[in-house]
């Protein structure tokens, strides 16, 4: 089954819970916001006011920045929006890209090793938390003493947990221990801070997906494969509306076209590149922004039927 989630973020309580609402009603999976410290709402408060107005909607961090938060803090977090949604809570957890982030709770932002070493003790730290384990990490990268989570507990005995990434490692990781490994396509971090590269080409997902399921080796369960998808365009000249992206990126607009990190083009193309997506490379979800809510939905039927 092929599923579709919406990444948004509030910006008064109206608009938030009417989104909320309309994602829920049109059948989208799951309500995401990301984790932006100072430049975006705080995921967790954003996600509990959601709850109190939907009663099915999935609810989840995409994704929480482990280079600023504490374990301690998030697994609180994530069980508190667990008991809240009656076990609609979901994990997104990322290494954080953003140096200001960083420098904001007083530590620059290691190289790529280290953030990828601090990703993983902190969701590993988390995971063991939510499990009603008592942890204690003293590295480089880590440091807690003792942690419990008695209090609250999650409803539910296993939290879903998303890595997103496109780093070889953490790929791996996901693929040996996610639930949902998260593709993003991001490449390397721009100067800005905040844009990248992208890793769009067929033949660098497929290397990507490759590491994946090397971690997956022995998995009787795989992770499943989620797409973030960054433009959606539904109209009749496919190629037109995707020639402004392809130029931005640096990709032929047949490369473009081919990603899963686009979706444009007529209603019967939309579905048709899902369904190709789904045989060539096992994709089954996409998390989508706000703007793609309204000219996704008539088309979700016909989407999530897909198998």
């Amino acid at each position: 089954m092929v599923t579709f989630s919406v990444q948004a973020s509030p910006s008064d309580a109206v608009s938030w819970c009417e989104l909320a609402r309309r994602a829920e009603s049109a059948g989208y999976d799951a309500l995401l916001v990301g984790d932006h410290p100072g430049a975006r709402a705080t995921p967790f408060v954003a996600l509990a006011a959601a709850a109190a107005v939907t009663s099915t909607l999935g609810l989840g961090s995409y994704v929480s920045n482990a280079g600023v938060r504490e374990p301690a803090l998030l697994a609180a977090d994530v069980a508190t929006l667990d008991l809240v949604s009656d076990g609609r809570a979901r994990l997104g957890i990322g290494a954080g890209h953003t140096p200001a982030e960083w420098r904001a709770v007083g530590r620059e932002r290691p190289d790529v090793a280290g953030r990828v070493r601090r990703c993983i003790a902190v969701t590993e730290a988390v995971r063991a938390l939510l499990a009603g384990d008592e942890v204690t990490v003293d590295s480089a990268d880590l440091t807690m003493y003792g942690a419990r989570l008695d209090r609250p507990r999650p409803t539910r005995s296993r939290i879903p947990l998303t890595m997103g990434s496109a780093n070889t490692e953490l790929l791996r990781w996901a693929g040996a221990h996610a639930d949902v490994v998260g593709l993003t396509g991001f490449g390397r971090t721009l100067a800005d801070g905040h844009d990248h590269d992208v890793r769009w080409r067929s033949a660098e997902i497929e290397a990507q997906l490759a590491t994946v399921a090397a971690g997956a080796a022995g998995r009787a369960d795989p992770p499943a494969l989620e797409a973030l998808v960054q433009r959606v365009v539904v109209g009749d000249d496919a190629r037109a509306a995707a020639a402004q992206s392809a130029e931005e990126t640096g990709l032929t607009v047949d490369e473009l076209l081919a990603s899963p990190f686009v979706l444009i083009g007529s209603p019967d193309e939309i579905v048709a590149t899902v369904e190709s997506h789904r045989r060539r490379w096992g994709v089954t979800r996409y998390v989508v922004r706000p703007d793609a809510l309204e000219p996704l939905a008539p088309l979700l039927p016909r989407l999530t039927a897909i198998v």
